[in-house]
């Protein structure tokens, strides 16, 4: 009976929480006016792909979200690339004040990414980098937590496996491409779904950062649209499927890697 119970209450939590979801579902595809009746109704009497054609057609959603596809792309590229070689340097590589750096690192994490935005902006302008992409690409380089989560995984690689490769005549370039970067797949693609996450979810940055209305990302863009259309629910709910699917498409492409990247980077020193 205690598992019988358990299960249902789960099933209840699953229930509540997936029905939100669901109503934007098919709120998307109900005809202008027909989601704000009462009562309410959950199921659209007729299905209709008017709410997307507004937004693809009237309203050229489209650029915008290539816009945010080709930033949370390039910027999780890139970030794994840098936080994957600064946290295997950190595991396994022994230098000068590597310790004191780190702790440095980590202590950096307490601060809020509000209170940095204002130097960082005032930086990327005087490089003249505002209004540009570059913007948004240089501040997702690297990032304090995954180069932790990187280096707790790598503690776990074992110390004689490199040896042997460097005793087979190995180079470090050689080491980290062909040895280390399998190695890194879980955690690679946990760090993958939180950085192309943040990046595709990310609404204050590049509403400070672009001015310009084409090169606005898909939340800013969806932001201005309720602003303008904020008496129709299908549309916004349109809109909002748009926004949310590329992520729930990503999470579960890679929740098998994510899943046992949890589980396996938790290594202590």
């Amino acid at each position: 009976m205690k598992k019988i119970f358990i299960h249902l209450l789960l099933f209840v939590i699953a229930i509540l929480t997936l029905f939100p979801f669901f109503w934007m579902i098919s709120a998307s595809f109900m005809q202008d006016g027909h989601a704000s009746v009462f009562p309410p109704r959950f199921i659209p009497d007729e299905f209709t792909l008017t709410q997307y054609q507004k937004l693809f057609e009237r309203l050229s959603i489209t650029s915008n979200f290539f816009n945010s596809l080709f930033l949370s792309v390039l910027v999780t590229v890139i970030s794994l690339t840098f936080n994957s070689l600064a946290g295997y340097a950190f595991a396994k590589y022994k230098f000068s004040g590597k310790e004191k750096l780190f702790n440095v690192l980590l202590s950096s994490m307490i601060i809020p990414s509000q209170v940095t935005m204002l130097p960082l902006f005032l930086m990327l302008k005087s490089m003249g980098f505002i209004n540009t992409y570059m913007a948004i690409i240089i501040p997702g380089l690297a990032n304090i937590f995954g180069i932790f989560l990187i280096r707790q995984f790598c503690l776990s690689i074992p110390n004689s496996l490199i040896e042997a490769a460097r005793i087979d005549g190995a180079n470090d370039f050689y080491i980290y491409i062909k040895i280390i970067l399998p190695l890194l797949t879980p955690v690679l693609a946990t760090l993958a779904i939180f950085t192309f996450l943040g990046t595709w979810n990310d609404f204050l940055w590049p509403l400070i950062v672009l001015t310009d209305d084409s090169m606005y990302t898909l939340p800013v863009a969806l932001s201005n649209l309720m602003l303008e259309h904020s008496k129709d629910p299908e549309l916004m709910m349109a809109g909002s499927l748009i926004t949310v699917l590329p992520v729930i498409i990503v999470f579960l492409a890679l929740q098998k890697y994510y899943i046992k990247g949890i589980m396996m980077g938790s290594v202590k020193e």
